[in-house]
This record gives C-alpha cells, structure tokens and sequence, in this order.
C-alpha cells in the first residue's frame, strides 16, 4: 500500500468566476487548506503541511494572482477571493467524501482572507487557525500607497515596490530593512518572502526577474483588495468556528496589540505566542507553527 502521506499533487480549481487556482495537496486525513500571504505563492506552507501529512490532507492553494492561478483583469477584491477559498474548501470536503468541513489555516493576507471567509460563509469551514492577520493594513489611507506602488512597478522598481510594501503596509521597523540587500524581498532574507516562499534574485536571469515581477504584481492585487477593507476588528465577533490565534512574541508594533485586539473580540478562541520568533516564522520554524496547529486541529477534527 502507498503511503500517501509524502504524496504531493497539482492541479487547479475552478473558482465561482472562472478564476483557475493552483492547488497542491499533501498528505492524508481530514482536509485542511491553507492560504499563504502576501509576497508569497504555492510552496509558502509546504513545509507546514508536511509536518501535518501524517493526520492531515493538506491542501496549499495559490491565490489568484499568484504562478500558477489567473491573473485578475480587474481591481481585486477579499469578496472575490472569498469565492476561491470557497471553491477549493468545497473540493477538498468533496474529495474527502467523510462529511466533515475542512479546516481553514491563513497566514497573514491569507489570515484575512480566512476571516473574510469565514464571516462570508461558516459553514463552509470547521475550525479556522490564523498567524498574524494585518487587520491594521486596511482601508483608504493606503490608497496613496497603492498609486506610489503602482507608480514603482510601471517603473520596473521592483526592490523599491517590496520596500514600501513593508514599510506602509507591513510596518516592518527600519531595523529590520536596514540589514536588507538592495535586491531582497520585503523580509530582508535575500532568498525567502515573509511566507516561506522561495525566489529568485538575480534580475539578470528572465525567468528569475518574470517571477520576481509576477509576484510584485500579486502583492499590487493583495494591497487593492485592502484598500476597499476595513480596520474594524469587532465584526469578526460574528465568526463562531473555534479559532487559533498564532502570533510571534517577537513581532513588530502593531501586530501583538492587533493580535490581542481580535482575540478578545473572537468567541472561541485559543491564543498561542511563539516566543522568540516574529511575523517570519512560517517561513524561519514552519516546526513551530506545525506544533501549534496539530493539537488544535487534532481537537476540532
């Protein structure tokens, strides 16, 4: 018998508008999907769903936008990505064949696109486990970021289009910049984005500087889609799903008050503060964030 555990499948789902979204899955079990973040794409979770293989089907979607999904020809939104969330979740419970809704992990954007999922149609879902949703990284005071961001990427400023993508949207603090090469991602790991994704650097490269400028691109649908958001925290207060709440005890102003702010406002919810690590996490321990998500899933399951 194979042992489907270390098994891993692409293919796509069809999303309500036609949108074709990339899909891996990887292991066996009760399904679970997960949504990466900005700046990030299909392999940001992979190691995180390996460590969760042996009790777990887990499925990484690429959102819209992102190699090998669609491209939006039009000004993205979280309405419109809801509806891919819920097209793999609908898969994913089909395949599975047991009755039992998936569960729901997001880190990041993909974190609130979860809520937004969540909110939009609960019983899509069981539980639903975030890291470190931007819920500050919302509404029209980023409508100027998003002109600059635009401006830069007309400009082929790819470096200077993830550099104010962390400073104004992330926040990430001057500190963590400053040690950054001139060429890295928003992070200021020369080979990693924020979500665990792997690119390469080298403009000199076509295919390297043909992804570099399709995942700027995405991170551009990414911040249009928060513009139209809002910081309102309190009406995720609707969402009744037992939620994991993971955050980093070592990340930056706004993000533990934020994550402090949603936990107090959720009904069912665990809270768990890595120590020692911040917003990279996912992508520098992804064993740390499999500890905090198996025995939670494991319960809800």
């Amino acid at each position: 018998m194979t042992d489907r555990r270390d098994v891993a499948t692409d293919g796509q789902v069809v999303s309500a508008d036609g949108t074709r979204i990339g899909v891996r899955r990887v292991g066996a079990g009760q399904p679970v999907v997960l949504v990466h973040g900005s700046y990030g794409g299909l392999d940001s979770f992979q190691a995180v769903a390996e460590g969760l293989s042996d009790s777990f089907e887990c499925w990484l979607m690429a959102r819209r936008g992102h190699a090998p999904s669609d491209t939006p020809n039009q000004a993205n939104t979280f309405a419109a990505e809801v509806h891919d969330v819920l097209a793999v979740l609908a898969a994913a419970h089909d395949r599975a064949g047991t009755g039992r809704r998936p569960h729901l992990v997001g880190g990041s954007y993909g974190a609130t696109l979860a809520l937004h999922t969540a909110l939009t149609d609960p019983h899509a879902l069981g539980a639903l486990a975030l890291f470190e949703p931007p819920l500050f990284a919302a509404g029209p005071g980023l409508v100027p970021v998003l002109s600059q961001y635009r401006a830069l990427l007309a400009a082929d400023d790819l470096t200077g289009a993830s550099r104010l993508f962390a400073q104004q949207v992330a926040r990430a603090p001057a500190t963590l910049l400053a040690g950054s090469d001139d060429d890295d991602p928003p992070d200021g790991d020369p080979d990693v984005t924020s979500t665990g994704t792997r690119v390469p650097v080298d403009d000199r490269d076509p295919a390297g500087a043909a992804v570099r400028l399709r995942i700027a691109r995405a991170a551009l649908h990414d911040l249009e889609a928060m513009t139209t958001d809002s910081e309102d925290v309190t009406r995720w207060s609707a969402i009744g799903s037992p939620t994991l709440v993971i955050g980093g005890s070592e990340s930056w102003t706004p993000l533990p008050e934020t994550m402090d702010a949603l936990v107090g406002t959720l009904s069912q919810v665990e809270q768990v503060v890595l120590a020692g690590q911040n917003h990279f996490v996912t992508a520098t321990a992804p064993d740390l964030v499999t500890r905090a998500l198996h025995p939670f899933l494991q319960r809800c399951s």
